[in-house]
């Protein structure tokens, strides 16, 4: 990402504005698969506790730990603007099918 950031400082010096757009988008899309990949992993964690309370084997940390997932879920997921997510409401079953 520091080579990225150096080459979008260049492009405007330069004022090779297409191809700072390009980085800009290209950028973009790496920081939101990063948010997503982070959400995914929160998510995978928490259903492993819920199997486990299922089983019957929930102690107070696998509590804490789901309580904790959930939160970081609902920080991660909301975008920089506090007005959107960056996984929408209709996208949360296919991750959940993924994650089991």
């Amino acid at each position: 990402m520091i080579q990225e950031l150096e080459d979008l400082k260049n492009c405007i010096l330069e004022q090779r504005y297409e191809d700072a757009l390009a980085l800009i988008y290209q950028l973009d899309g790496m920081s939101r698969q990063t948010k997503i990949n982070a959400l995914e992993s929160f998510v995978i964690r928490m259903l492993i506790h819920i199997k486990n309370q299922l089983e019957q084997r929930l102690t107070n940390y696998w509590a804490a730990s789901i309580r904790s997932s959930l939160i970081e879920i609902k920080k991660i997921n909301l975008q920089d603007n506090r007005k959107s997510y960056y996984i929408k409401e209709n996208e949360w079953q296919t991750i959940l099918e993924e994650g089991i």
